[in-house]
């Protein structure tokens, strides 16, 4: 078990039953990132905001500041390279109001995401997939297209699953059922993850 595990199960002993599929899901991620992947993250309401969230913690320095190294810095002014950061390549699929309204208004608002999926995903590539229920109907027709073109999937939901279980590669589920203690436990799982992960790549 690494260091940044041991400290989430001591903060949190009620997800000690979701150890190895928390590693499992960091291996996941660490291998996609590895091989030029990238990440796509879709949720509905306070889901929607932890697919948000997520992605700006991978994106610039979370716990640490991530410098550049210097063949990073080649091409660049210095005052500019100092200030940028290390970055892991991930998108909430919740950002894009223009194709959201568009596709919602013209064609079917429980395919939107899938659209994105099919438009951004490629093999290599991981869905993460956040439902507190694992039944939000966009979400799992997300999950099926990226499943469809190749691409790993994870799921965060609460403690039975729901449909979007049986549509991903790994599912996380909390061990709660109150939507609001489901996103209590789903951060500080994505926080761990995300610190493992800047280990690995930022060490």
């Amino acid at each position: 078990m690494t260091m940044r595990i041991q400290k989430l199960m001591t903060r949190h002993p009620a997800l000690a039953p979701l150890q190895a599929d928390i590693e499992q899901a960091f291996t996941m991620l660490r291998d996609c990132y590895r091989t030029g992947g990238k990440l796509l993250l879709a949720g509905n309401g306070g889901s929607a905001a932890d697919a948000d969230h997520w992605t700006g913690e991978l994106l610039k320095g979370f716990a640490s500041k991530r410098p550049l190294s210097a063949a990073e810095r080649e091409g660049l002014p210095a005052d500019m390279a100092d200030k940028l950061q290390g970055s892991l390549p991930a998108i909430p699929l919740t950002v894009f109001p223009a194709l959201t309204t568009a596709f919602n208004n013209d064609v079917d608002p429980e395919l939107t995401y899938a659209q994105l999926v099919w438009g951004l995903g490629k093999p290599g590539d991981v869905f993460i997939g956040l439902s507190t229920s694992g039944n939000a109907r966009n979400v799992c027709a997300a999950a099926e297209v990226a499943r469809a073109r190749g691409l790993s999937c994870l799921a965060l939901t609460g403690a039975g699953g729901g449909r979007l279980a049986g549509l991903v590669d790994l599912c996380l589920r909390a061990p709660a059922t109150e939507t609001y203690q489901v996103q209590e436990y789903h951060l500080p799982i994505y926080h761990t993850l995300c610190l493992m992960l800047e280990d690995e790549f930022f060490a």
